[in-house]
């Protein structure tokens, strides 16, 4: 577990390596003698790659528009990319590309097709931005989401909703219970971890290994006590689904999402400096205790948006900002937007797999993602770990 928190190399090693000789001598525990200068700091953060990142950014942005437009178009019902257009330009009162042949095109876009889409994006550049969040505040690209608990809290709370029969609400009731459970399985995560006005890194990643824990034991109890009909429910939740997506969750997650990647983008600063270490990152003038709060929060916001309308996803926040911070490195203002487009894009694919890849049957999405994200995320692991020359 330590080493999972504070490896010896990785984004945080890597930049202290490259600080300046006086900000690396002292003590024998590594004590600096005093405050660095902000250009001593500034100089030790990689080089920027403006042309680079842009390029990455049209890429994603594309791809996420390409992705839509075909799989919009791909189903039990095939339309061409010409005929979705024209069933979203009709609807602008425009008259472009040819007319659907098929009876019902529009509303098996507009109805079943586009919602599902909107909610896989939304999720999966949620997901992403907390991922990113989570590895710049625990300085650790391994570190993802379920880390404080926000999937389990919340599916153990939609769990016990369906468990005691409370699915007779619909879904909403079940997405506010999944909700509410993660943002307060966050809260007490973080209440319990904190000391003294502050919170150590490592005990809040302890209390939220037990807690998740925990959560896992009260999952078992649900599903050991529920019916078979809702057991079934619980099992196919856990693995994660937008089938059946309406246009009212979009309505509900995309404010809450939007407006969390708006407030990530706020803290890109912060936990640029903050890679440096909390030491230099206070002398730079961070408040690192209330980096860290915000930055929690808004990671159980954005996970609990996500899950509570598409059961557990696994693997997207940790799979998508690692690997954009290989390509663009550690800079948040352009990995946070980066992984947001890129976890949107990662999602709609994989939504598109679960829906065509066995006729007649929607596979659940998280079953999707953690079969291709796992294995590729122990590739990119081992990559690392040999560039690296080892982690210690």
């Amino acid at each position: 577990m330590s080493a999972a928190v504070e490896p010896a190399t990785g984004t945080s090693g890597a930049i202290e390596a490259r600080l300046p000789e006086v900000t690396r001598t002292g003590t024998a525990v590594g004590v600096l003698p005093g405050p660095p200068s902000r250009s001593a700091l500034t100089a030790a953060l990689p080089p920027a790659r403006p042309a680079r990142a842009v390029a990455v950014l049209i890429i994603l942005g594309v791809a996420v528009a390409v992705l839509a437009l075909l799989s919009a178009g791909i189903g039990q019902m095939r339309l061409t990319p010409g005929e979705v257009i024209h069933v979203l330009a009709a609807r602008m009162g425009l008259m472009l590309g040819p007319e659907p042949a098929a009876p019902n095109a529009d509303a098996v876009v507009m109805s079943i097709r586009l919602p599902r889409l909107a909610l896989a994006g939304l999720s999966g550049a949620a997901l992403a931005t907390a991922g990113a969040l989570m590895q710049g505040v625990f300085r650790n690209p391994l570190a993802e989401p379920g880390v404080i608990g926000v999937s389990s809290g919340a599916a153990a709370a939609a769990c016990g909703g369906m468990a005691l029969g409370l699915g007779a609400l619909g879904p909403w009731g079940i997405a506010l219970l999944a909700f509410a459970g993660g943002l307060g399985t966050t809260f007490l995560v973080y209440g319990l971890a904190r000391s003294d006005g502050r919170t150590e890194v490592v005990t809040l990643v302890l209390t939220g290994v037990a807690v998740n824990a925990m959560a896992g034991a009260v999952i078992a109890l649900f599903v050991f006590l529920a019916d078979t009909s809702a057991r079934e429910e619980i099992i196919f939740w856990q693995l994660g689904s937008l089938n059946g997506t309406r246009w009212q969750y979009v309505a509900v997650a995309a404010p809450i999402v939007i407006a969390g990647a708006v407030a990530a983008m706020a803290l890109a600063r912060g936990l640029d400096l903050l890679a440096l270490g909390e030491r230099p990152a206070r002398h730079l003038g961070v408040d690192v205790e209330r980096l860290r709060i915000w930055s929690i929060v808004l990671v159980a916001f954005l996970t609990a948006a996500a899950v509570a309308f598409s059961g557990i996803i696994a693997f997207v926040g940790l799979v998508v900002p690692h690997l954009i911070r290989m390509i663009l490195g550690p800079g948040h203002r352009v990995l946070l937007p980066a992984s947001a487009l890129g976890g949107a894009a990662l999602l709609m694919a994989a939504d598109l797999a679960a829906r065509t890849l066995v006729d007649y049957a929607d596979l659940p999405i998280g079953m999707l993602t953690a079969l291709v994200g796992g294995p590729f995320f122990f590739y990119l692991l081992r990559r690392t770990r040999r560039q690296a020359g080892g982690w210690g």
